[in-house]
């Protein structure tokens, strides 16, 4: 058995970083990606995420932005319930609650990256409530469909 198809072996490779600052959130998704190196470009270079630590033998990273946690991790065969093929993440989206999507928008647009959802201001019914948010929705390298949310506050119903 090779090193990379090993649990054990990826599991205790070398690794850089430390865990979350904040601590570790209690649902943390680990998307399977074609290419961690493509991925991760994505994620901290355009979405403006930073690695906490990284397993680079194991192609694997557990990224943070604010609260947000989310792991990256190149195929393997491992924990691939069937076949992928693109766009993973086919019927989910993960909604992931940020400071700004300002700064996010500037740098998919500067690097002409396709939004999914251009952005807008969405007031969802919570209760006797309404809960706004400014949202937009993008797919990443793989195809995952992620969506980026700045909090509005909370209104009356209209």
């Amino acid at each position: 058995m090779s090193k990379l198809s090993d649990p054990t072996s990826r599991a205790t490779s070398d690794s850089s970083g430390h865990a979350p600052r904040d601590g570790f959130a209690d649902l943390v998704p680990e998307l399977g990606v074609s290419n961690i190196q493509v991925s991760l470009s994505f994620w901290k270079d355009l979405l403006g995420f930073d690695i906490a630590y990284d397993r680079p033998d194991a192609r694997f990273a557990y990224l943070v932005r604010g609260r947000v946690q989310v792991m990256l991790c190149e195929l393997n065969g491992r924990w691939e319930t069937s076949e992928m093929r693109r766009p993973f993440g086919r019927g989910i989206n993960f909604q992931m609650v940020v400071d700004r999507i300002a700064p996010m928008l500037k740098a998919l647009d500067d690097a002409k990256w396709p939004l999914y959802e251009p952005p807008n201001e969405a007031w969802y019914r919570v209760g006797d409530q309404e809960v706004g948010q400014r949202e937009f929705l993008v797919q990443d390298p793989d195809g995952y469909l992620l969506r980026f949310v700045e909090r509005l506050g909370m209104r009356e119903p209209s």
